[in-house]
């Protein structure tokens, strides 16, 4: 009994060491010392090149305590979860490509980059301190973050921006306008540090998706959908990571009564036991550095007797693969979203694919600031964001779908696939590849056959 035992946790073990790669991930002490590190490279090396392109020479960011600003989220040290009492950042460029000089018009310190420049013994009014360090460096034009097109660069309350105003001396008034270029393409753009580990963090994310889509997590039979999802959130905190948004899992299967090849993504599929011929999909994504991953891949639960996912099947996904190639191949910087959207569509439509796009930035947001590229619910053009140009050393999660009618189920089938890539201004790369075969559960083993 006991040798059975034994014999029967060795199987289990090394079921869960095929699957789980034990990835490296930073304690948490490391990972705010990359944070900030990567914060102090962004300021120094990027942050010059972009206040230069947008011709803003003041950047002023101000947040108060627990209602932050996106932006500002993305400039805090690692060790600070939100803003403190009011903290206003200051961001003065003297000249063209010029290095830019920071300041925290605050009551403390914000990490290494923005050293304090508000004596509150001196000048005990911080507008005034703020309009004091304005009035002294006569900026041409000062950016804040109000913004019609992008909720990430409108971050500033009515009421900072009334005071703001208030307090501005009426010389400097006419100096105002948006930084909503700005903070887009602060958020949006990836720096070379970043991109050196970005794979790291998506090949995480895989390693995360191929676990749970295992016989190492799922009995056909008993495991539900949302017993998958749950598992999928305990891995996550258990490797010290975190999530933007909480994983779904769905079913597509043979089945007529079954319908979710035509749900609306508005509505949150049922919960459902999973079953041999089952073909499984889900959407997840992590948090790792301030950087994040969206992904969805599939997987398909084999029957009895089968050895491979099944052909029709394959082909079918490989209809989703295509829409990807059709996408990233009108991608060209300077295109905006709108315009890739428009030319993808034409190809899909001369090839007959009833595809659907859906794809957006992805950064220190998992839906992010830049172009987007079709929505799920409008494949027509997006005003505003839509109309945002492509940029080089950006990110992106390639969404989309393919439709295939699969004769073998008599109805139609649904390919969901997304993926983490790369643009470096002349082609697209996938952080860590993409899916390009539905993974089978279990997983093949060659040794073994009828």
């Amino acid at each position: 009994m006991i040798k059975n035992l034994l014999f029967a946790f060795s199987l289990v073990t090394l079921s869960n060491c095929a699957f789980a790669q034990n990835l490296a991930v930073l304690t948490q002490r490391d990972q705010a010392e990359v944070i900030d590190r990567w914060l102090e490279y962004r300021i120094e090396n990027l942050l010059p090149e972009l206040m230069t392109e947008t011709g803003i020479d003041m950047w002023v960011v101000i947040s108060r305590e627990y209602n932050e600003d996106p932006v500002i989220r993305t400039m805090l040290p690692a060790t600070w979860h939100a803003a403190r009492r009011r903290t206003i950042l200051v961001m003065y460029q003297p000249s063209a490509s010029a290095p830019v000089e920071t300041y925290a018009v605050a009551r403390y310190d914000v990490g290494k980059s923005f050293k304090r420049a508000w004596d509150l013994e001196t000048q005990p009014d911080q507008w005034k301190a703020l309009m004091d360090l304005i009035s002294s460096k006569n900026p041409k034009k000062i950016g804040l973050n109000y913004a019609k097109d992008y909720g990430h660069a409108d971050g500033l309350t009515t009421n900072e921006h009334q005071v703001f105003l208030e307090y501005l001396p009426k010389n400097l008034q006419q100096n105002v306008v948006s930084a909503q270029t700005l903070a887009v393409r602060w958020l949006e753009t990836r720096t070379e540090p970043e991109m050196a580990t970005y794979k790291h963090i998506q090949e995480i994310a895989h390693s995360i998706v191929s676990e749970g889509f295992s016989e190492a997590v799922i009995t056909p039979g008993v495991t539900t959908t949302e017993d998958l999802v749950w598992w999928y959130r305990e891995k996550i905190k258990e490797m010290k990571l975190d999530t933007w948004f909480h994983p779904s899992v769905d079913i597509q299967r043979a089945d007529p009564a079954n319908t979710e090849q035509n749900r609306n993504f508005a509505t949150k599929s049922p919960e459902s036991v999973i079953m041999p011929g089952d073909l499984l999909h889900v959407d997840f994504g992590i948090t790792y550095l301030r950087l994040n991953t969206d992904t969805q891949e599939m997987a398909y639960v084999l029957k009895a007797g089968e050895t491979e996912v099944p052909e029709y099947l394959s082909k079918a996904f490989a209809q989703g693969n295509r829409v990807q190639d059709i996408l990233t191949s009108n991608y060209v910087a300077g295109k905006t979203g709108n315009e890739i959207l428009r030319a993808s569509r034409k190809v899909l439509d001369s090839e007959g694919i009833r595809g659907s796009i859906y794809t957006h930035p992805l950064g220190y947001y998992g839906h992010s600031a830049g172009p987007t590229i079709g929505m799920w619910d409008n494949q027509g053009d997006t005003p505003g964001a839509g109309d945002f140009p492509l940029h080089a050393n950006t990110g992106y999660a390639i969404e989309l779908n393919a439709v295939v009618f699969v004769p073998e189920w008599n109805k139609d089938v649904r390919i969901m696939l997304e993926e983490g890539a790369f643009f470096d201004g002349q082609k697209v790369t996938y952080y860590n590849g993409r899916q390009k075969e539905i993974l089978s559960i279990p997983r093949i083993n060659k040794h073994l056959g009828n």
